[in-house]
């Protein structure tokens, strides 16, 4: 599959909100119209990031989670999941799915040192037979033992038509009792800037998205789980912060909405 660097890419957009290299003349086009839509999206992208972030360190170092899944990783960047948690546990394994070329071809560059605990798959999510029999997931991820399943800032590219919630139910189901989901979103209690931001990504990204949802659907990926010591699903800075400091919203026009859970 060859990229198409003349349609924008969620992806790609991502890497430009975050400050990343790894974008093109679309890319930045369609970020420069979503901005004008939701002011918020820059800090929005940044304290997502910082959440995947946090999230894999507290599973690592609080829960001893040693294995990750990291669905719709996106483009790579520093420090990224695997650094996080191989910090903690040198010996952690990490599996990172994306359908973008772009992502695989990076991600493979960047783990090219790193081969025995850590990959990158290039598959469609929503596959996830093929996520779970791959070569690179059998090899690396043991299902005897609690695995992390990470969906972060990703499930918006999902259709409510290819049900999202049976994708991530399907996804808790596989893992072994004590294992982990991480789950944010992008969210709105807004109807219009829902339908709008929802319009403008599909047209911008050839059909490649899903949708803004409200909180309360977002709060379904969480049925049949344990959100972590009664912690509700919240906008994601919120979340054990780490401090005070750190990027804000200053409008609330949408935003990251999420938490994380066991699988009982």
């Amino acid at each position: 599959m060859q990229p198409d660097f003349g349609t924008p890419s969620v992806a790609r957009m991502y890497d430009y909100l975050i400050g990343g290299r790894d974008n093109y003349p679309s890319d930045r086009e369609a970020c420069a119209e979503l901005l004008r839509i939701a002011p918020s999206t820059r800090e929005l992208a940044l304290i997502n990031r910082a959440f995947l972030l946090r999230a894999a360190r507290y599973l690592a170092a609080e829960c001893g989670i040693k294995q990750f899944i990291d669905h719709g990783s996106g483009l790579p960047t520093q420090p990224n999941v695997h650094q996080v948690v191989q910090e903690v546990h040198p010996d952690a394994r990490v599996v990172y799915v994306d359908n973008d070329p772009i992502v695989l071809g990076h991600g493979r560059m960047m783990l090219e040192e790193d081969t025995a605990t850590t990959a990158v798959i290039l598959e469609d999510m929503r596959r996830t037979d093929a996520v779970f029999e791959s070569d690179e997931v059998r090899r690396l991820i043991d299902f005897g033992q609690p695995v992390a399943a990470l969906f972060v800032s990703v499930l918006h590219c999902v259709p409510e038509k290819d049900d999202p919630w049976a994708l991530v139910r399907d996804v808790a189901r596989r893992l072994p009792s004590g294992s982990y989901l991480v789950v944010s979103q992008l969210a709105s209690d807004d109807e219009q800037l829902r339908t709008d931001i929802t319009q403008f990504m599909h047209a911008a990204t050839g059909g490649n998205w899903g949708e803004v949802r409200s909180l309360a659907e977002v709060n379904r990926f969480f049925e049949g789980l344990d959100l972590v010591e009664g912690d509700a699903p919240c906008e994601v800075s919120l979340w054990r912060p780490d401090s005070e400091i750190g990027p804000r919203q200053e409008t609330q026009e949408w935003v990251e909405y999420g938490g994380v859970a066991r699988v009982r």
